[in-house]
Parts: structure tokens; sequence; C-alpha cells
């Protein structure tokens, strides 16, 4: 039986991988025509909009349908610092055009290598190279500026996916800092199922399976507080929430 799930799984990559690739090139050239060349922040909203589109489709014809909760938290006319918790390559894919609205990603610099698809990825990223300190310390800048913007800003605070059987791994400072900053509420996001979907420990491996994204109320910056009260208290919200909610999956 396991020998018959591991060939599945790889047929099941192969699939995905030559969908992904067809479904991004009919996409191209309407991120070319609307998105690509135009300014700042009307460049990123059109590509957000695209995104659910091609996303939209992608992902049901993949055997992997993702269902948004919570989107109603998005206050219209606010923009926010959206934390995600990530177990899964497949992470970045669905939280993007999930987002309700304009938003960029933090991202690893070495992905916007590769043709084509290196342009939309640009266009939803705030680039970073994680070796560099100078590389950080500009990224943290235009993170800032991308929510000066009127956009949202989602990062993944754990730093690296998490394979470890804890919930949640605990969180680097940044987007807290980033939020205290601005003076922009966090949106806690609780993503389920990818990691059933892109197990870390397989390579060349997909496994159809519905998932989940839910978005928990903002959570405002308190008068004084810290970067790690703030940390701490967004954990504990996500932690509490992830546990609650694991075993409806």
């Amino acid at each position: 039986m396991k020998i018959f799930k591991e060939i599945a799984g790889r047929i099941c990559a192969l699939w995905a991988a030559l969908i992904f690739v067809i479904t991004m090139l009919l996409i191209l050239p309407p991120f070319l025509m609307f998105s690509y060349f135009a300014e700042e922040p009307k460049k990123t909203n059109r590509w957000a909009a695209i995104a659910r589109i091609w996303m939209g489709t992608y992902l049901p014809l993949i055997g992997c349908p993702l269902k948004v909760r919570g989107r109603k938290n998005f206050v219209r006319g606010e923009n926010y610092v959206v934390v995600c918790n990530h177990n899964s390559f497949m992470d970045v894919p669905i939280s993007y055009p999930a987002i309700p609205g304009g938003n960029k990603t933090i991202a690893k610099i070495e992905m916007a290598k590769i043709p084509l698809f290196g342009l939309m990825y640009r266009t939803g990223s705030v680039l970073v190279d994680r070796k560099s300190e100078a590389s950080r310390k500009e990224s943290y800048l235009k993170m800032k500026k991308v929510l000066e913007m009127g956009l949202h800003m989602c990062l993944y605070p754990e730093g690296t996916r998490n394979t470890t059987d804890q919930p949640l791994k605990s969180f680097h400072d940044g987007a807290f800092r980033l939020a205290i900053d601005s003076g922009k509420a966090i949106i806690p996001s609780l993503i389920f199922n990818t990691r059933k979907v892109l197990p870390a420990s397989k390579p060349f491996f997909l496994l159809p399976h519905k998932m989940e994204m839910h978005f928990l109320p903002p959570v405002p910056i308190q008068p004084g507080e810290t970067t790690q009260a703030l940390k701490e208290r967004v954990h504990q919200i996500m932690h509490d929430y992830y546990v609650a909610n694991t075993k409806r999956q």
C-alpha cells in the first residue's frame, strides 16, 4: 500500500508541475499587459487580482481546493501586517491570493531568478537575501514602504518551514517590530493541511487534499507595548487557535 502511495504522490507532483507551467503561461500576457509595467501600488493590486484567478483555477485542477475563512476581519480602507504559520512550500501560493486586496510577501531572493515566473514573484514580494545583513535591513525599509502605500504586508514569523511536531515554532521579531514601527494592527492567520499536500520530508511529492486558511480578528498595538510582548501575545493567539482547529481538519 505504501509503495502505491509513493508512486501516486510522484504522479500527482508531475501533474501539478505541468498544470502550473501551463496556467502560468496563460496568465503571463494579462500580467504583462495590465500589471508588470504599471506604477505602484496599482502594479501590486492588479497582480493580486490576477493571482486570485490563477490560483482559483490551478488549485482545484490539482485536487487541492482552498477554503478561506475570516476575510471579513479585513476592514475596508485599512491595511495590516499579516502573519502566517509556515508548514510547506504551498503556503505562499495560497496565502498571497487569499489575502483580500493588494499585498506583498517577504520572500527569498533566489526564486526571483527563475525565468518568467521570477517577474511575477518579484511583483508580489519584498525580496531578501537572508545571508546578507545589508539585504535584511533594506528589506525592512521596503516593507515599511509597502504599508505606507496602503498594501498589506505578509510575513512568516517562524522564518523557515515548521518540520517539528509542535503546532508553531518560536517567532522572530521582524513582523512585530514592523507593526509597532508602522502603527498597523496585525492579522494573525493559520494555514491548514499544506503539510499533507507537500510534505517537507518528500522531494517531488504531492497528495491532493483540501486546504484552509483562516484569518483571525486584528490584533491592535497596545500603548507602550514592546516587540517581545506583542510577539508573545500573537504567538499564543495563533497557537491556541491552531490546536483547537487542527482536530477538525
